[in-house]
């Protein structure tokens, strides 16, 4: 099948997830056009069956704001006819599913019938989305949709409550692709992190508010009041600079690492010990499944979709956002004896597994079947 996907291409999880299976869907003999405003980060190589196609927006001085939209929706018809595209697969509601449904209603107008699948990732519903500038838009878009997934249980149930759905949503959760992860780094690279005596905690995002960056700190600082440990922090975003404030207030600069942006997560996570996710909303939880594919309990909040994928007790522990101490306390009882952490880096591992990528593609492929089948009979 000819497949157009359109989604962010940043770090953020929602362009991590559409690259990943663009090029997972493109090994099983799809032909996958990218449409987007740059090349997707995860997007290493092009291909005969992967595709880039940049959706540039004119700068015009009447214009305050450029409009993406219209770029895009314009970008996708011309892509869809050039390239015989049976499919729009859009990630992310705010614009994407609105310029997708702009993008078939022109396309319909040239007698092109094309189906179109949203997949809602979190912020684009709970935050943005849910904003009443944006909440009539959104609404139309994913009503107006031919099928509507969503990667968390918890999304779903939040989409249904905050907007008025006529179509059902299906769940297909996010997915690591377990041929990838490189364990095979070895133990003198690790002490270019830590010390061999000190544990290593780790925390990877994009560094905003909702990521409660703060308790990162205060819950670490308590970590290494106990034992001797190092933090090492990957991401950029507006609440760096208050995180390395704390740090040097908290007289704890020496254990605690700042690392930008990195390609290289798989060598940080092999070598990590624990993961740290206190957020106060998260839709599914990626990073944890990252950290647990490489081995790494996850100390995370009971927010959103977190718990369908950090499972309490077996691959880490949760607590309730905010709950500092018990986060605190959770760590240590993985970190403090070797045989209780490697017990849990086990146990974190198998429970990554059942999110590998090949579970989860056929998911996404019975959706495509299914609404191509039913705009064929349209036709």
């Amino acid at each position: 099948m000819k497949i157009a996907i359109v989604c962010y291409p940043t770090f953020g999880g929602s362009g991590v997830v559409a690259t990943e299976l663009g090029i997972a869907l493109a090994k099983r003999g799809h032909e996958i056009h990218f449409v987007t405003y740059k090349q997707p980060v995860r997007l290493e190589l092009l291909s005969n069956h992967i595709h880039f196609h940049e959706v540039h927006v004119p700068e015009y001085a009447l214009f305050h704001y450029q409009p993406y939209e219209l770029a895009l929706s314009s970008k996708l018809v011309d892509t869809v006819k050039l390239h015989g595209i049976e499919l729009l697969h859009v990630h992310y509601a705010i614009p994407h599913a609105y310029a997708g449904y702009m993008a078939k209603q022109m396309l319909r107008e040239e007698g092109i019938h094309i189906p179109m699948v949203t997949t809602l990732h979190g912020t684009d519903i709970t935050l943005v989305g849910n904003h009443p500038f944006y909440r009539p838009a959104v609404n139309f878009s994913i009503n107006k949709s031919d099928a509507v997934t969503s990667v968390s249980e918890s999304l779903k149930q939040d989409t249904l409550e905050f907007f008025d759905i006529k179509r059902k949503i299906q769940v297909i959760p996010n997915f690591i692709d377990q041929s990838k992860v490189n364990q095979n780094f070895t133990d003198c690279q690790r002490t270019m992190m830590a010390q061999e005596d000190e544990r290593i905690v780790t925390h990877i995002s994009n560094f905003r508010k909702v990521k409660r960056i703060e308790d990162v700190m205060r819950v670490f600082y308590r970590i290494q009041n106990e034992i001797a440990a190092k933090l090492i922090l990957v991401g950029e975003g507006p609440e760096k600079e208050r995180a390395e404030a704390m740090a040097d207030q908290m007289g704890i600069q020496q254990q605690v690492v700042f690392l930008g942006n990195s390609n290289e997560i798989d060598r940080i996570l092999c070598f990590s010990d624990l993961f740290l996710l206190p957020s106060e909303k998260e839709s599914f939880g990626l990073a944890a499944l990252e950290a647990m594919i490489n081995k790494t309990p996850v100390i995370s909040s009971n927010a959103g979709g977190i718990p369908e994928v950090n499972l309490h007790g077996e691959s880490g522990y949760l607590s309730n956002v905010g709950a500092i101490e018990d986060m605190a306390e959770n760590a240590l009882k993985i970190l403090r004896e070797d045989k209780t952490l490697a017990d849990f880096k086990i146990r974190a591992y198998e429970v990554a597994t059942r999110f590998d990528i090949q579970r989860v593609v056929p998911m996404y492929e019975a959706v495509y079947e299914e609404v191509y089948a039913a705009r064929l009979k349209e036709v």
